[in-house]
C-alpha cells in the first residue's frame, strides 16, 4: 500500500495516520468517540493538574496532590519482594524536610535519580511524624533557567490509553495539521473580537503556558462553537423556506376540545392559531411551542396532529426517551381513538411482529387501513419506517435531538410541516442559537387550578428532619422523588482544575462538594426506610427495567424513587407530592424548575426540597441560585436568571445519565450559554450577518467545511 502523503492528511483523516496508532489503540479511541484527527484535537482536557503551585514539604496539601521541588539525597535502591514484585526507594529533601520517594515495579528508573539532581515531584504527600513520603509521583527534571509548564492536561480516559499517550498523540495531530495553516474564521471577525488564531487556541488548550493562555484559547474555541452552530441554524432556516407542503385548510379542532375536561387557555389558543395558519399554506411549517412545565403544550401538538389527519395526512411524534414516548401515547391514544383516529406506539422495545404491522400500516395507500398517527423514539428513524401520506412531524424536547436526527425524520416525511415542543422556558438570546430556524409560539399562561409547589433550600444539617418529612408524606399516602446528579460514585480530584470551571474573566468557579450517586443512595435510603419500597432509575438501565420501575412507581408499589435527571421530563405521577434534589447546587435553575414540575400534578399539597452538598459548603453564587428557586415560580423569570448566573449543564442536559447525545445536537464541549452569554450574542449576530451576505459561504470554503463537519449532515441539508 502506498504511503499516505502528508499533504493528503486533514482533520477528517483517521487517527491511524498517526505513528504508532494501530487497530488496538484506534479501537480504544473509538470508545471515546474519537475517530479522526479533528475528533482527537477536540478531545479537550477535562481539567488541569496545577503543577505550577509549588510548595514546601511542610506546606503540602492534605486534600490532594502537591508539587514540590526536591533534591535527591540518597542513591535509589531496589528491593525485591517475595511476591516477585519490587519497589524502588530513595530520599529527597527541601529546606523544610526529608521525603521518602517510592516507585513500585519500576526498577528501570534506578539510574534516573542521581544524588544531587533536582526534580519537581507531583503527587500525594503523606506525613508520618517528621518524615514525609510520596508514592509513585510524577517526576520532572528541574533547573532554575528552564521553567517547567505549570499546567498539565487531564483527559477523559478509557482502558488501553494512558494520559501521556493521549497528550503525545494530540501533539502529533496538531503538528500534522499545522502545515495546513488555514484558519476558517474570517479575519475581520477575529480582529473585531480580539480573538487568537485557531492554531494558538488548539495548541494552548492542550499545552498551555499559563492560565492567561488557557483563557485566550478557551474564548476563541467557545466563540467557534457558538458561531458554527448559529451558522448552521441560519443556513437551515434559509433552505427550509420552500414550497410543496400539504395544504391543511380544515383546521376545526372542536372534536378534540369537546373531549377535554377543561377550557383552553388564551395562550394555548394563540399557539394553535399560529399552527393553523402555518399548516394552511404550502410552505412547510417550522414552529416551536415553548412553555413552562404543565402549561399544556401537548394539547397544542394534538391539535396540530388532528388538523393533519383531517386533511388526509399522517402525523409522527418523536420523543427523546421511551418514558416520555409512552407518556404521550398513554395520554393521546384514548383521545384520538374516541375521534376515530388510529394511533400506535413504536419504540425500541416494541415486539418485532408489532413493528412489522405498524410499518405496513404506515405505508398503506388506502385511508381506511392506513395508520394516521405514530408516537415513538429514535425507532421512528430506523430503516423500513416510511409514510405514504406524510403531513406533520412533531418532536418533543428538541434540544435533546441533534440536527441529524431532525433531518432524518424530515427526509422520511418530505415537505411535511414541523412542530417542536420544549418544556424548558428559554430566554430569547439562547433561543436564537437553539432554534434559529424556527418560528416561536410562547405559552406563558398556566391552566387554572395548578397548585404552587412550596420550595425549600437546606443543607446536610437538616438530614434527620428531612427523613422525618419523607416518612410523614409516605405515611399520608404520598410518594417521593429523590434526584441525584450521578449514577454511581465517582472519585473526586480536588487538585485538578476543571476546564469548564474557568470563568470568561479567567477566574475559577467555586469548589463543589462530592456528588450523591443514585445507586448507592437508593441502598442507603432503603436501610433508613425499611418499611417502604425504595427503587432507583437511571438512563443507562435497559428500557424494560426502566419501564418496570416507572410502572411500579405510577401504581404506588414504590414509595420512594431515587433517580437521575432521566425523570426530568415526561414522567407524570399525580400522587407524587415531594421532590428532593440532592447536590442541588450542581444543577441549573431551569433544570431544577423542570424537576420541581414533576410534583404538584395531583390534588395533594406538594413540596420541593433542594439539598446542598455538605454543611455550609455552598458558595455565594450557588446560594443565590437556590434562593432564586425558593422565591421564584415563573419559568421564564427563572430562565433569565439562569442565563445570567447558572452553572454548566442546564439547557444542554447532562450526558452522564445516558440522556440523548447526538452528532449535530447542541452539545458544546467548552461553551456555557450562561457564563458565555456575551460571546453567544456576538457569535449569533455575526453568523446571521455573514449568511445574509454570503448564504452559501462561497467566500469561506474552510468555514463551510467546518460547519458541515460539526453538524454531521450532508452539505445539501444546510446550504
Amino acid at each position: 500500500m502506498p504511503e499516505r502523503k502528508t499533504t493528503d492528511i486533514n482533520a477528517s483523516s483517521p487517527v491511524t495516520v498517526l505513528s504508532g496508532v494501530g487497530k488496538t489503540r484506534a479501537a480504544a479511541y473509538a470508545r471515546l468517540g474519537i475517530f479522526t484527527l479533528g475528533d482527537l484535537i477536540r478531545h479537550y482536557p477535562r481539567a488541569y493538574e496545577n503543577r505550577g503551585d509549588v510548595r514546601m514539604l511542610s506546606e503540602a496539601r492534605i486534600d490532594g496532590k502537591t508539587a514540590v521541588i526536591l533534591t535527591v539525597g540518597s542513591e535509589p535502591r531496589s528491593v525485591r519482594l517475595r511476591s516477585h514484585k519490587s519497589f524502588l526507594k530513595f530520599r529527597a529533601f527541601d529546606e523544610s524536610g526529608v521525603c521518602d520517594i517510592v516507585y513500585f515495579n519500576q526498577d528501570y528508573l534506578k539510574n534516573s535519580f542521581p544524588i544531587g539532581s533536582t526534580f519537581r515531584f507531583y503527587g500525594k504527600v503523606e506525613r508520618k511524624g517528621k518524615l514525609y513520603s510520596m508514592a509513585s509521583p510524577v517526576a520532572e527534571a528541574w533547573t532554575e533557567t528552564v521553567p517547567l509548564p505549570p499546567l498539565w492536561a487531564v483527559y477523559r480516559m478509557t482502558e488501553g490509553i494512558s494520559p501521556k499517550q493521549i497528550a503525545k498523540d494530540v501533539a502529533a495531530a496538531l503538528a500534522l495539521l499545522s502545515a495546513d495553516g488555514v484558519d476558517p474564521l474570517p479575519t475581520y471577525l477575529r480582529e473585531r473580537h480580539g480573538l487568537c488564531t485557531l492554531s494558538y487556541a488548539e495548541r494552548n488548550i492542550h499545552s498551555p503556558t499559563d492560565w492567561q493562555a488557557v483563557t485566550r484559547a478557551r474564548k476563541r474555541l467557545v466563540y467557534d462553537e457558538f458561531f458554527c452552530f448559529a451558522l448552521g441554524a441560519a443556513m437551515s432556516s434559509r433552505s427550509a423556506k420552500q414550497t410543496g407542503a400539504p395544504i391543511c385548510e380544515n383546521g376545526d379542532i372542536t372534536p378534540l376540545t369537546r373531549q377535554l375536561p377543561y377550557t383552553l387557555t388564551d395562550a394555548q389558543k394563540r399557539a394553535i392559531d399560529d399552527i393553523r395558519r402555518d399548516m394552511a399554506t404550502d410552505v412547510p411549517m417550522s414552529r416551536i411551542v415553548v412553555g413552562d412545565v404543565g402549561c399544556g403544550k401537548t394539547v397544542c401538538a394534538a391539535a396540530a396532529m388532528l388538523i393533519a389527519v383531517q386533511n388526509g395526512r399522517q402525523a409522527a411524534l418523536m420523543a427523546p426517551t421511551e418514558i416520555l414516548a409512552r407518556q404521550h401515547y398513554a395520554d393521546l391514544k384514548p383521545i384520538f381513538e374516541r375521534i376515530g383516529i388510529s394511533c400506535e406506539l413504536l419504540i425500541g422495545a416494541t415486539p418485532a411482529s408489532e413493528k412489522r404491522r405498524i410499518k405496513q400500516a404506515l405505508i398503506a395507500s388506502h385511508p381506511a387501513v392506513r395508520l394516521s398517527i405514530v408516537i415513538g423514539t429514535h425507532a421512528l428513524l430506523s430503516d423500513g419506517v416510511e409514510f405514504s401520506a406524510p403531513g406533520l412531524v412533531v418532536t418533543d424536547e428538541q434540544h435533546r435531538f441533534g440536527a441529524r436526527q431532525r433531518a432524518l425524520l424530515s427526509e422520511k416525511n418530505a415537505h411535511a410541516h414541523l412542530l417542536v415542543m420544549s418544556a424548558t422556558p428559554i430566554p430569547r438570546s439562547l433561543a436564537l442559537v437553539l432554534y434559529g430556524d424556527l418560528d416561536l409560539s410562547k405559552i406563558d399562561e398556566m391552566p387554572p387550578g395548578r397548585q404552587r409547589v412550596d420550595t425549600f433550600a437546606v443543607d446536610e444539617s437538616y438530614r434527620e428532619r428531612l427523613n422525618g418529612f419523607i416518612r410523614k408524606q409516605v405515611d399520608a399516602g404520598g410518594q417521593v422523588y429523590v434526584v441525584c446528579p450521578a449514577i454511581e460514585e465517582q472519585e473526586t480530584a480536588p487538585d485538578e482544575l476543571e476546564l469548564r470551571d474557568i470563568m470568561p474573566d479567567g477566574s475559577r468557579r467555586e469548589e463543589q462538594p462530592p456528588l450523591k450517586a443514585a445507586v448507592k443512595y437508593a441502598e442507603e435510603m432503603q436501610k433508613v426506610f425499611p418499611e417502604f419500597c425504595v427503587a432507583f432509575l437511571h438512563g443507562k438501565m435497559k428500557s424494560g427495567e426502566k419501564d418496570a420501575v416507572m410502572h411500579a412507581f405510577s401504581q404506588g408499589e414504590v414509595q420512594v424513587l431515587v433517580s437521575t435527571t432521566v425523570i426530568e421530563v415526561g414522567v407524570n405521577v399525580p400522587n407524587a407530592c415531594l421532590m428532593i434534589v440532592e447536590n442541588a447546587e450542581r444543577f441549573g435553575l431551569s433544570q431544577l424548575h423542570q424537576l420541581r414540575g414533576r410534583v404538584g400534578r395531583g390534588t395533594r399539597k406538594s413540596y420541593c426540597v433542594l439539598v446542598a452538598g455538605g454543611t455550609g459548603a455552598v458558595g455565594e453564587r450557588s446560594r443565590a441560585r437556590l434562593d432564586t428557586m425558593r422565591t421564584t415560580y415563573d419559568g421564564y423569570a427563572i430562565a433569565e436568571q439562569d442565563l445570567a448566573q447558572r452553572g454548566p449543564g442546564d439547557f444542554l442536559g447532562n450526558a452522564s445519565d445516558g440522556s440523548v447525545r447526538q452528532s449535530g445536537g447542541l452539545v458544546f464541549r467548552l461553551a456555557d450559554a450562561g457564563e458565555d452569554s456575551a460571546i453567544l450574542t456576538d457569535a449569533t449576530a455575526d453568523a446571521r450577518e455573514l449568511v445574509l451576505h454570503d448564504p452559501s459561504l462561497s467566500q469561506y470554503p474552510a468555514l463551510l467545511e467546518r460547519v458541515t463537519e460539526l453538524f454531521a449532515v450532508d452539505q445539501g441539508l444546510i446550504s
